[in-house]
């Protein structure tokens, strides 16, 4: 390992699925059953994340349950009973030191700023950990909890996650960070100079401001965001600092994260700006055989119908319903550029597989990248991947809470550590300390510098 990879560490994020990342995580023996509603559940898992010096816990959300068939529905929890992530992560400050904070928010069906609010909040209960990923919401059934007939179209989502997250930054520099002087002898508690209104008025919002929060301590909480379109990706690359999206192959994800961090730069921002963590879901045993064995025993607890409802939904609503699990998926149902590019599911097609098969294959992570075998085997891959420079980091998976977490933490971080890839302490308090990235300067402080 060279000197500037020496000075290298991976980031490791702990992605927590109530019970599990696979499909079938709840039927697993070793799962926590009710987790969905389980505080200490969350609890346990943040805590043992934080033991073993994760960077932070991320949590996925959504404002709507998932409509499709019942049956199919009904044998597949993590979608329809969960708690929502801001009050849950406001929780776990409580009962955490170090550990990062991340919540899923949509900018499509809320309104900027309750999101600047409620992420400047958590920032400070947590003493600078919190951290958004921010998302345009590909549940569309949301729209109908929100007066909606239908879901905003690609565009416009997009469109309008831009503008949202230029008025919550805004309002998080609502007030100056020494704009609170609680100066008890001059009966001042905040200077009126250091108070600043938005008055944003754009084409989705209207918002005066200010924010009823002091600046956050880590300035603004860190933006994560999930990029797949050319869209997306040009929106992560203006406003991301973390990306988080679906890798399979070495040399594609070498390309995206070129291609992601170059597009920065041409946003004026620095290529050590964002982080690029895909997801990883490891199957760890003691043996490669026990490993198979396990990933094996998780494929079968998955029931067809939960699997064509999985695959269904993966592929943009097709309908699966009439086709037998043990034959190919017929070829005029996703066009073959489709098959080709669509980096959310092209990789099921790169061989002839039957609907069972593809079901399996990405009932494992739901679309992100499955990893099986030994300590070893899987912290090769891990180290292989992040030399190569194709990712900064990953978002753990497991497959099965708590003891898919366990397993990679007895298993593997001691592997990473022993090769200098991953930390023995905590850097620093924040989540921005931790991952290494700046704490950005108020926009006013940088207006008046130019001016």
């Amino acid at each position: 390992m060279s000197a500037t990879e020496r000075q290298r560490r991976l980031k490791l994020g702990a992605f927590f699925h109530p019970t599990g990342h696979h499909v079938a995580a709840w039927l697993h023996e070793g799962a926590q059953i009710d987790a969905g509603t389980n505080f200490e559940h969350y609890v346990e898992l943040a805590q043992t994340a934080e033991k073993a010096k994760f960077d932070l816990v991320f949590l996925a959300d959504a404002v709507a349950t998932r409509d499709g068939n019942l049956e199919g529905l009904s044998r597949w929890p993590q979608y329809m009973a969960y708690f929502d992530p801001l009050t849950l992560l406001a929780g776990l400050a409580g009962v955490t030191k170090r550990i990062g904070l991340v919540s899923t928010a949509t900018t499509s069906y809320n309104e900027p700023y309750h999101i600047a609010r409620k992420f400047a909040s958590l920032d400070h209960i947590s003493h600078g950990r919190a951290g958004w990923n921010v998302v345009t919401s590909s549940n569309a059934s949301e729209a109908f909890n929100f007066g909606r007939d239908a879901h905003f179209d690609h565009r416009e989502r997009y469109e309008r996650a831009e503008e949202f997250v230029s008025i919550v930054k805004g309002l998080w520099d609502s007030y100056d960070d020494d704009a609170f002087v609680r100066d008890r002898a001059r009966g001042r508690y905040f200077e009126p100079s250091r108070l600043h209104f938005l008055n944003h008025r754009g084409k989705h919002f209207a918002v005066r401001g200010p924010l009823n929060v002091a600046r956050p301590p880590q300035g603004y909480p860190v933006l994560f965001q999930a990029s797949a379109s050319d869209t997306g990706k040009d929106l992560a690359a203006k406003i991301a600092e973390v990306i988080f999206t679906p890798l399979h192959d070495i040399e594609k994800a070498q390309a995206f994260y070129r291609e992601l961090k170059d597009h920065a730069v041409r946003f004026g921002r620095s290529r050590s700006d964002v982080i690029i963590m895909p997801g990883l879901n490891p199957i760890v045993g003691r043996t490669r055989a026990e490993a198979l064995e396990k990933q094996r025993h998780f494929q079968s607890l998955i029931h067809p119908d939960v699997g064509k409802e999985l695959l269904s939904n993966a592929l943009g609503g097709v309908d699966l319903s009439g086709l037998d699990v043990d034959e190919p998926l017929p070829d005029q149902i996703i066009s073959p550029e489709d098959r080709r590019t669509n980096a959310r599911y092209s990789y099921l097609f790169k061989e002839k597989l039957t609907l069972r098969q593809m079901y399996e294959k990405y009932g494992g992570a739901r679309g992100q990248r499955t990893v099986v075998g030994t300590g070893e085997d899987i912290a090769n891959q891990m180290e292989r991947w992040f030399l190569a420079q194709a990712v900064d980091g990953y978002l753990i998976q497991p497959p099965h809470l708590p003891a898919g977490l366990d397993e990679f933490i007895e298993r593997v971080v001691p592997i990473l550590r022993d090769r200098g890839l991953f930390r023995m302490e905590y850097e620093g308090a924040t989540l921005r300390e931790n991952l290494g990235l700046r704490r950005p300067p108020s926009s006013y402080e940088t207006r008046s510098k130019v001016s």
